[in-house]
Protein backbone atom coordinates (compact mmCIF):
# COMPACT_ATOMS: atom_id res chain seq x y z
CA UNK A 1 0.00 0.00 0.00
CA UNK A 2 1.63 3.36 -0.91
CA UNK A 3 -0.11 5.94 0.77
CA UNK A 4 2.81 8.51 0.17
CA UNK A 5 2.23 11.69 -1.38
CA UNK A 6 4.40 10.33 -4.36
CA UNK A 7 2.45 7.11 -4.78
CA UNK A 8 -0.81 9.28 -4.78
CA UNK A 9 1.08 11.36 -7.18
CA UNK A 10 1.55 8.24 -9.36
CA UNK A 11 -2.18 6.84 -9.31
CA UNK A 12 -4.04 10.39 -9.77
CA UNK A 13 -1.72 10.32 -12.79
CA UNK A 14 -3.64 8.06 -14.82
CA UNK A 15 -6.36 10.27 -16.24
CA UNK A 16 -8.83 6.99 -15.65
CA UNK A 17 -7.99 6.42 -12.42
CA UNK A 18 -8.33 10.20 -11.63
CA UNK A 19 -12.31 10.46 -12.94
CA UNK A 20 -12.91 7.14 -11.49
CA UNK A 21 -12.03 8.77 -7.92
CA UNK A 22 -13.51 11.86 -8.81
CA UNK A 23 -16.68 10.25 -10.09
CA UNK A 24 -17.20 8.72 -6.82
CA UNK A 25 -16.19 11.24 -4.89
CA UNK A 26 -18.95 13.36 -7.14
CA UNK A 27 -21.65 10.95 -6.88
CA UNK A 28 -21.01 8.57 -3.61
CA UNK A 29 -21.06 5.21 -3.54
CA UNK A 30 -21.04 2.97 -6.73
CA UNK A 31 -20.97 -0.59 -7.95
CA UNK A 32 -18.42 -1.73 -11.17
CA UNK A 33 -21.07 -1.61 -13.25
CA UNK A 34 -22.12 1.97 -12.88
CA UNK A 35 -18.48 3.05 -13.09
CA UNK A 36 -17.89 0.84 -16.13
CA UNK A 37 -20.58 2.79 -18.06
CA UNK A 38 -19.47 5.86 -16.76
CA UNK A 39 -16.09 5.58 -17.79
CA UNK A 40 -16.48 3.59 -21.45
CA UNK A 41 -14.12 0.99 -20.59
CA UNK A 42 -14.03 -2.83 -19.83
CA UNK A 43 -15.43 -4.06 -16.55
CA UNK A 44 -11.71 -5.77 -16.01
CA UNK A 45 -9.93 -2.19 -16.80
CA UNK A 46 -12.35 -0.59 -14.25
CA UNK A 47 -11.83 -3.28 -11.81
CA UNK A 48 -7.75 -3.11 -12.23
CA UNK A 49 -8.35 0.88 -11.61
CA UNK A 50 -10.07 0.30 -8.33
CA UNK A 51 -7.05 -2.00 -7.51
CA UNK A 52 -5.11 0.54 -7.63
CA UNK A 53 -6.65 2.94 -6.11
CA UNK A 54 -7.76 1.47 -3.24
CA UNK A 55 -4.05 0.62 -2.85
CA UNK A 56 -3.43 4.20 -2.50
CA UNK A 57 -5.90 4.70 0.08
CA UNK A 58 -8.39 6.53 -2.03
CA UNK A 59 -11.18 4.02 -2.33
CA UNK A 60 -12.63 1.44 -0.33
CA UNK A 61 -14.60 -1.25 -1.12
CA UNK A 62 -18.33 -2.73 0.64
CA UNK A 63 -18.93 -6.76 -0.71
CA UNK A 64 -23.06 -6.97 -0.72
CA UNK A 65 -23.92 -10.20 -2.31
CA UNK A 66 -22.28 -11.03 -5.56
CA UNK A 67 -21.18 -7.25 -5.68
CA UNK A 68 -19.01 -4.52 -4.22
CA UNK A 69 -19.62 -1.52 -4.08
CA UNK A 70 -16.76 1.71 -4.20
CA UNK A 71 -16.31 4.57 -2.41
CA UNK A 72 -14.21 7.53 -2.21
CA UNK A 73 -11.90 8.11 0.48
CA UNK A 74 -10.76 11.91 0.96
CA UNK A 75 -8.70 11.11 3.48
CA UNK A 76 -6.46 9.41 1.60
CA UNK A 77 -5.81 13.09 -0.13
CA UNK A 78 -4.42 14.05 3.15
CA UNK A 79 -0.69 13.70 1.81
CA UNK A 80 -1.24 16.10 -1.05
CA UNK A 81 -2.95 18.38 1.22
CA UNK A 82 0.07 18.22 3.53
CA UNK A 83 2.37 19.01 0.77
CA UNK A 84 0.50 21.40 -0.75
CA UNK A 85 0.18 23.30 2.79
CA UNK A 86 4.08 23.55 2.27
CA UNK A 87 3.76 25.65 -0.96
CA UNK A 88 0.83 27.36 0.47
CA UNK A 89 3.32 28.67 3.11
CA UNK A 90 5.74 29.24 0.51
CA UNK A 91 3.51 31.70 -1.83
CA UNK A 92 1.85 33.61 1.25
CA UNK A 93 5.12 34.71 2.31
CA UNK A 94 5.92 35.61 -0.84
CA UNK A 95 2.52 37.78 -1.51
CA UNK A 96 3.02 39.38 1.41
CA UNK A 97 6.49 40.81 0.53
CA UNK A 98 5.19 41.48 -3.13
CA UNK A 99 2.22 43.57 -0.96
CA UNK A 100 4.97 45.50 1.33
CA UNK A 101 6.82 46.35 -1.66
CA UNK A 102 3.97 47.65 -3.85
CA UNK A 103 2.55 49.62 -1.13
CA UNK A 104 5.93 51.16 -0.28
CA UNK A 105 6.39 52.44 -4.23
CA UNK A 106 2.73 53.44 -3.47
CA UNK A 107 3.87 56.30 -1.12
Amino acid sequence: MDTTADGIFRTLADPTRRAIFEQLMRHGEQNVRGLTEYSGISQPAVSKHLGVLKLAGLVRDRPDGRQTHYSAEPQGLAPLIDWMGLYGAFWRERFDRLEDLLNRMDQ
